[in-house]
């Protein structure tokens, strides 16, 4: 199980911490590249049409302002694309946002919330649990682990 993160640019390497951070809990693979869609259109269409036997089986694409990285990655592959949209200095993402999520029809990209990093990568494993039951197991603990922490929360706030 292999999964891909392409950044827009670097500005986007904090979102894509945070997406390699959920996937090493949950030991999955990956690769992590830089590829602009407008400043290298060749690189992207290349990486998108071998993406698959290379290994891939799933692509995140981060990217900000235009963001168009996750849509023209869709646009050539048939992998799921996931795209997350990065917050950027006009429109607080808004516009990176909008830019991924407004796909015409027949090109679907998944798309989580602005600077969603940690979504974009449950997302990408719980596609891959599909296909890999290893990681249905761990998806159940992980969201046993989240219950507990909310109980433990609640049991806080009412100081017991």
């Amino acid at each position: 199980m292999k999964v891909a993160i392409v950044m827009g640019s670097l500005s986007d390497k904090a979102i894509g911490e945070k997406v390699t951070k959920v996937l090493d809990k949950f030991r999955v693979d990956y690769e992590v590249r830089v590829i602009s869609a407008h400043r290298t259109p060749y690189n992207a269409f290349e990486f998108s049409e071998k993406a698959e036997e290379r290994g891939f089986e799933v692509i995140i694409a981060i990217a900000g302002k235009a963001a168009h990285l996750a849509g023209v990655m869709a646009g050539i592959t048939i992998l799921p694309v996931i795209g997350i949209p990065a917050k950027s200095s006009t429109m607080d993402g808004l516009d990176s946002l909008l830019s991924i999520v407004q796909m015409p029809k027949g090109v679907p990209v998944a798309t989580v919330a602005i600077d969603g990093g940690e979504n974009g990568a449950l997302l990408a494993v719980q596609m891959l649990a599909l296909k890999y039951p290893e990681l249905k197991n761990r998806l159940k603990e992980y969201k046993n682990e989240m219950a507990e922490d909310v109980a433990g929360m609640d049991k806080t706030i009412q100081g017991k």
